[in-house]
């Protein structure tokens, strides 16, 4: 007979847990606003070296509490080509180790500060209109209310000691079977999928320790399968990704199963009499466990990076034409609640599409200069892209400018807009271009040789522009920014000179006056993507 109310005992254990979640969600956002641009610091401080990205992985982690963000930023990150294959095994490692801090700080019983946190969080916070400090009042805040979360958990689970079923359950997951250890892996691949937290389902079994109804041998294959579970939210993230991007989730996974089959199989004995050497409280247990797998299953498996890569790269090879790898948008909204990574995504997408400006220019260019109709179809076809990167590239900003973003960050989301509109401008040009040609063509136009060489000469002068302020959009170096503008200044003077030479040439009648418009049209167009050059230079150079 339960004397007991089921009912109740599931809402307070739903109410427990969203509190949980709630607390180590607004906790995670006021540390990492508190973090500031300073993440983009440490991320930029990636290197080649796996412990270095280890390393990187876990400071990240610890900062936002969640290593299923930090997987999903590294997919953005991949998909955005910022980081790569190789250097993302590193970081998602360290991820796993740094999501462990969570579960040591829930383990430790901190209740009795919650109400105390939130206090003091709260009043901080109507005190003062200082963003920085109101950082601090949501990090006191959700450390309250994630405790708070805990203690009613481990409330709804001390009446279960009483029924049966339950806890015979719990047993049977430690009996050390094959078919109790497989049981007790779906189990906790199963509720970490659904609820998208490891750092959830870890906070849920040291709940049950608490209330004295699991012990380490039955909790740890369930925290094994927990660790494959939280695998889940970066493989949703990968959908609509690049490939390269899902390659990132699946090592994500790759990891997580091959280290749950070592400790399952060989690991699991060892791990429990340590964390029992350790200490001797049941819920310090679960977290020692979940660090030790983590960091064990890290030391195991770096050595063998370049292998996971290699057979990442076999389950999922590269079957996209250069066309698709190059021009493909990789923006993610994903990565827009941590807008300093969200904004070198959108720069790098940008510098794509100016890129594809450039190509469309030099092939315009050399269409003209060659009589050759294939360039113009090149065009058009590029013009369709550049529009289309316009488009999702401006929306994606507007997304980012209704963020959560600083002033310092407003300001750059202005000037990409600028660039944008600049660099589909030079789309424009290259397209106009390509009509010239179609009329150079169809008409049959000659031009004299002094033509083509000054055509070529201004040409060489404006690729020389558009080149450095396209690489700058990222770079933001000031004396590049600064080249560009002297640079524009020689193609001012070099329009107006070829203007007055050709128009005299016209009087001499050695050139056509049809091949004269085209000529006097053709620089002119030059001349126009000289300055949009220059003006992405000098937003860049008035930001740096």
């Amino acid at each position: 007979m339960v004397d007991f109310n089921v009912t109740e005992i599931i809402v307070q254990l739903i109410g427990g847990l969203a509190l949980f979640l709630y607390g180590m969600n607004v906790m995670g956002e006021g540390l990492q606003k508190s973090a500031g641009d300073k993440m983009k610091s440490i991320i930029e401080s990636l290197t080649r070296n796996r412990i270095m990205a280890v390393l990187v992985g876990t400071v990240v982690t610890a900062i936002i509490q969640s290593s299923s963000a930090t997987t999903v930023m590294v997919v953005g990150l991949v998909n955005a080509g910022i980081m790569n294959l190789t250097q993302s095994v590193g970081i998602i490692m360290g991820a796993d180790i740094g999501t462990t801090i969570t579960a040591q700080l829930v383990s430790i019983n901190l209740t009795a500060l919650a109400p105390f946190s939130i206090a003091l969080g709260v009043v901080i916070n109507l005190s003062t209109k200082n963003p920085k400090i109101k950082k601090y009042a949501e990090i006191l805040i959700g450390f309250g209310i994630l405790f708070m979360g805990m203690d009613i958990m481990k409330g709804a689970c001390k009446p279960l000691r009483s029924y049966e079923p339950f806890t015979n359950l719990l047993t049977r997951f430690g009996s050390g079977s094959g078919i109790d250890t497989f049981l007790a892996i779906g189990t906790g691949f199963l509720v970490t999928a659904v609820i998208q937290s490891s750092s959830a389902t870890t906070g849920i079994m040291i709940a049950l320790a608490g209330a004295g109804l699991l012990n380490i041998e039955s909790a740890f294959p369930v925290l094994l399968g927990a660790n494959i579970g939280t695998c889940v939210t970066a493989l949703l993230s990968s959908i609509g990704t690049k490939r390269v991007a899902k390659r990132a989730a699946i090592m994500h996974l790759t990891i997580k199963v091959i280290g749950t089959t070592i400790f399952a199989i060989f690991l699991s004995g060892i791990t429990v009499s340590v964390v029992q050497m350790m200490s001797s409280s049941p819920e310090r247990q679960i977290a020692w466990a979940h660090t030790l797998f983590n960091v064990v299953n890290t030391m195991i498996l770096l050595p063998f990076a370049p292998l996971l890569v290699k057979f990442v790269m076999k389950v999922l090879p590269q079957q996209s034409s250069p066309e698709e790898k190059d021009y493909t948008l990789a923006l993610d909204d994903r990565i827009l609640g941590t807008p300093y990574i969200a904004l070198e995504q959108v720069k790098n997408e940008i510098t794509v599409m100016g890129d594809l400006a450039v190509k469309s220019f030099h092939t315009a260019m050399d269409g003209f200069l060659d009589s050759n109709p294939d360039n113009v179809t090149k065009v058009n076809r590029y013009e369709e892209k550049i529009n289309l990167m316009e488009e999702e590239i401006l929306e994606y900003l507007v997304k980012m400018s209704n963020s959560a973003v600083s002033g310092d960050q407003r300001e750059m989301i202005d000037t990409l807009f600028n660039s944008v509109n600049d660099i589909e401008r030079l789309g424009d040009h290259a397209e106009n271009i390509a009509e010239l040609t179609t009329y150079k063509i169809k008409h049959q136009l000659k031009f004299s040789s002094e033509a083509n060489v000054e055509l070529r000469e201004i040409y060489e002068v404006a690729k020389e522009a558009l080149d450095i302020a396209i690489a700058n959009i990222k770079n933001e170096d000031q004396a590049e920014a600064s080249k560009v503008v002297e640079i524009e200044q020689r193609i001012d003077e070099l329009e107006e000179a070829l203007r007055k030479k050709h128009i005299r040439r016209l009087s001499d009648g050695i050139c056509q006056a049809k091949s004269g418009v085209i000529f006097l049209d053709l620089i002119n167009n030059i001349e126009r993507v000289g300055d949009h050059a220059m003006n992405i230079a000098e937003i860049h150079l008035l930001d740096a």
